[in-house]
């Protein structure tokens, strides 16, 4: 491929995530809020959905790994604390920002709900 070309990816995911994110087609209680007067609010909920999709990976991980023994007692404590702590800080961010814990879950159609 030349440097000039732009890379292309053919994929029929991708494809319908495309399609499910044109913003004409979502309900306006799914769409991100990104107007002048709410770009604040918009991308906090962009960012905390975000956050909360990383956090929920991380606690899938963390208990794959427990269920192998691959922790001990004492990292199991402490991961569990952190998790903890970490649900409790995205849940005081959702509410500051004046968001329901749906607004942290977008719908993507067809591929169904984010989180």
């Amino acid at each position: 491929m030349a440097l000039t070309e732009s890379p292309s990816i053919e994929s029929r995911a991708i494809g319908d995530f495309a399609r499910v994110m044109q913003c004409d087609r979502l309900p306006p209680s799914h769409r991100i809020n990104l107007d002048p007067n709410g770009v604040k609010n918009g991308l906090g909920q962009l960012a905390l959905t975000l956050v909360k999709l990383l956090h929920e990976l991380l606690e899938r991980q963390a208990i794959r790994r427990m269920e192998s023994g691959s922790l001990s007692d004492d990292e199991i404590e402490r991961l569990g604390t952190t998790m903890m702590k970490q649900a409790q800080e995205i849940e005081r961010l959702r509410k500051e920002f004046g968001l329901e814990e749906d607004d942290l879950n977008l719908d993507l159609g067809p591929l169904g709900k984010l989180l």
